[in-house]
């Protein structure tokens, strides 16, 4: 059959369209994209609200919360294959005074469809000792000890009335990297697979985290104020590392 001159004019462009377009889920390898993690700060599902809410913990006691801080470091992403990748540099520290902080951005990430995140709650083994650093793990962010060579991995001020401390502080500075009292926790979470982390050159998807600040005080041993209210690292800071352990973060939906 003979098609016309006409025909084919008009048809022309229309296959180089078509073979020029992309898929918006097409995966092309060695390329690389960028990804964001929100941690919405909450205690026991309502807002974090600092200096002014009073929240109750496992044992019904009042207290308030004037600092909450905490680390989120070497963040490794894994696929449904089994192969991972641990984002190099990876140290964040998210200041509930500070929103900004609460918003971070993972770049040159490779792209793909990815089914689980972990991370570590605090600062690895080997940065507690790196000696000067900057960024997130400059000192003067107010989350290391220059007395005892490391960094605080948690820390949650405030104030309740069953504490027996000057002014019914409480301080919890949770920190340390030796054992018995090593207090370095990692966080993991499957995700949907229905639903994966999906980076894409053309797209920059978002993960959101609930953070709940009271799980410092349950889990594994529900705390009372009226015994524990300060800890600078120690056998206390490992109770409360263990009740954050599973009880801190929560992926609560992604956006791709």
């Amino acid at each position: 059959m003979k098609l016309s001159p006409y025909f084919l004019a008009l048809l022309c462009p229309i296959i180089l369209l078509s073979s020029c377009k992309k898929d918006s889920n097409e995966v092309t390898a060695d390329a690389k994209s960028t990804f964001s993690i929100e941690f919405e700060n909450q205690v026991n599902g309502s807002p974090l609200v600092l200096n002014t809410t009073t929240y109750q913990n496992a044992k019904g006691e009042d207290f308030k919360i004037n600092v909450f801080k905490y680390y989120v470091s070497n963040i490794k992403l894994s696929k449904a294959d089994g192969t991972t990748y641990l984002i190099p540099e990876s140290y964040f520290l998210i200041d509930a005074s500070k929103a900004e902080s609460t918003n971070i951005t993972l770049k040159d990430v490779p792209v793909g469809d990815y089914t689980k995140i972990e991370y570590t709650i605090g600062v690895d083994y080997a940065r507690n000792f790196a000696g000067a650093q900057t960024g997130a793990l400059d000192p003067i962010n107010g989350m290391f000890w220059t007395w005892n060579s490391g960094y605080i991995f948690v820390k949650l001020e405030g104030t309740s009335p069953q504490s027996p401390a000057t002014g019914n502080t409480l301080t919890f500075h949770i920190g340390g990297v030796t054992d018995p009292n090593n207090t370095i926790k990692t966080f993991a979470t499957e995700i949907n697979a229905a639903n994966p982390l999906r980076v894409r050159t053309d797209g920059k998807p978002n993960m959101h985290f609930i953070v709940n600040a009271a799980a410092l005080f349950t889990g594994k041993t529900d705390i009372s104020f009226s015994t524990l209210y300060f800890t600078m690292g120690g056998a206390n800071s490992v109770i409360v590392a263990n009740n954050y352990a599973n009880g801190l973060f929560r992926l609560d939906h992604i956006h791709n």
